[in-house]
């Protein structure tokens, strides 16, 4: 019954990541749904600041301190193994859905582009963010990443066992290609405005801080390998001197540890 149980709050979980995910992409397009990044001011921009300031802290809080080892450790305690990163994609599921319902726009315009042919292109880039980022969690073995994989080995009674590491793709010529496609997903937009660019400035910084902890546990968790792979591999930006791709095929891959 236990394993049941978790083997459909597991897939739950991962059926309400895809609707938020989707949403997500039109709430940061403003496209399709009814609220989004952007738009007129509704209340004191000060006020609005102070909202949106506030939710994005408590997304990364929350995607960072469920992400390390000594929370999983504690909270295993309480539920089943095999649970925990179902858990984990819940929660997140549910900070995004906060922030899509609690944001506030700011008014304002940074830039806006009005050449379609220019403002095209820009959106493009957004939207080929959002294929690297899915596309890289299929490269990392997207069941696992989002628990599914977890509630499959629950049902048949079966250990967790982790998947084997390596660098497809994308990973030879950068660390963290997902976090890439998330800063073009966030920047590329033909209209930036003041709420869009806090958006996108806390959570580029929010991503730099984070590369370092996941990092940490990467090191912690593979060693040499993962050190001799970030001497070879830049973090976003590719280093194209340096270790052949017959090396770079040996070495760890990595997605986000959590």
């Amino acid at each position: 019954m236990v394993r049941f149980a978790v083997f459909v709050y597991g897939v739950l979980s991962y059926l309400l990541f895809l609707a938020t995910f989707c949403y997500a992409f039109g709430f940061v397009t403003g496209l399709w749904v009814p609220t989004t990044l952007d738009g007129a001011a509704r209340i004191p921009w000060h006020q609005a600041l102070l909202i949106d300031l506030g939710l994005l802290t408590m997304f990364a809080l929350q995607h960072s301190v469920m992400a390390r080892r000594w929370f999983k450790d504690r909270i295993t305690l309480f539920i089943p193994h095999l649970a925990e990163r179902p858990t984990y994609v819940l929660l997140s599921s549910f900070a995004l859905i906060s922030l899509f319902i609690w944001w506030q726009p700011i008014g304002g315009t940074v830039w806006q582009i009005t050449d379609p042919l220019w403002a095209g292109v820009v959106f493009a880039v957004g939207v080929t963010g959002w294929a690297v980022v899915l596309g890289s969690t299929w490269l990392i073995n997207h069941f696992d990443l989002f628990g599914l994989r977890h509630a499959w080995l629950a049902l048949k009674g079966l250990p967790y066992t982790p998947i084997r590491f390596r660098t497809p793709g994308p990973y030879r010529l950068v660390r963290h290609p997902l976090y890439v496609g998330w800063l073009l997903a966030f920047w590329g937009t033909p209209n930036m405005t003041v709420a869009h660019l806090v958006f996108a400035a806390v959570v580029t910084a929010y991503i730099l801080v984070a590369i370092q902890f996941e990092e940490r546990d990467l090191i912690r968790e593979h060693g040499a390998d993962y050190q001799q792979y970030r001497q070879r591999v830049g973090m976003l930006v590719p280093r194209f001197a340096g270790g052949s791709s017959a090396r770079q095929e040996r070495s760890v891959a990595q997605g986000p540890v959590q």
